[in-house]
């Protein structure tokens, strides 16, 4: 166990765990994109698809808490990761120069990463942890969206996600050694299309509840 923790712990190791956990989570938006894109169909469907998810039971609350532990381990090696950096580079440079494929995604990453943990723990604290039935839940949604200042909020925090996915989606894929010359501009241009459509199609929802449905 020992020998597992420590490799693990080496550069390489935490890397490839925020390679391997930022990869989790991606498929999870892509699900959750999916289920939350009934909200455009109205209550009856939303309700369905909430209904049937909660059917899995036991299931779901084992995916829970992976998500959770994945979590927990992405912000910790995360923060490790920024704050080794910025040790070895305690001052910064005269000049700000854009090398080495530097991007918006990858300069802001780990305050992203912040900003995403605020806006997931506030969600959660709206709708998970919120007293609703299936049924009550379409109302619960289109009540706490229709407020303008959650729309702001909901909607900055898709554009972080976006940026953030921009960045990791690419550098996941880099870490587990898909850097090749043939690949990584696939990879990359792959990474802005899937950024795209987790910031517009979550972004867009509150926008629709509010203002067309």
């Amino acid at each position: 166990m020992s020998w597992f923790f420590s490799t693990f712990w080496t550069s390489i190791g935490k890397k490839l765990m925020m390679a391997i956990t930022g990869l989790c989570f991606i498929g999870f938006l892509t699900m959750h994109l999916i289920g939350n894109l009934t909200l455009y169909s109205g209550q009856g469907l939303f309700t369905s698809y909430v209904r049937h998810l909660h059917a899995l039971g036991p299931l779901i609350t084992v995916a829970e808490w992976g998500l959770l532990l994945f979590a927990i381990i992405h912000i910790i090696i995360g923060t490790v990761l920024f704050l080794t950096n910025l040790m070895a580079r305690p001052i910064r440079y005269k000049v700000n120069k854009n090398a080495g494929g530097r991007t918006i995604g990858s300069e802001t990453q780990p305050y992203t990463g912040y900003i995403i943990l605020a806006f997931i723990i506030i969600h959660l604290i709206n709708f998970h942890f919120a007293v609703h039935t299936n049924e009550s839940l379409y109302g619960l949604v289109s009540t706490v969206l229709a407020s303008p200042v959650y729309i702001c909020g909901y909607v900055f925090a898709m554009i972080v996600v976006a940026f953030h996915i921009s960045h990791g989606f690419w550098s996941l894929f880099q870490t587990l050694g898909a850097n090749h010359p043939k690949y990584m501009p696939f990879i990359q241009k792959a990474g802005i299309a899937i950024s795209l459509i987790f910031g517009v199609g979550f972004g867009f929802i509150p926008i629709f509840i509010s203002f067309f449905a």
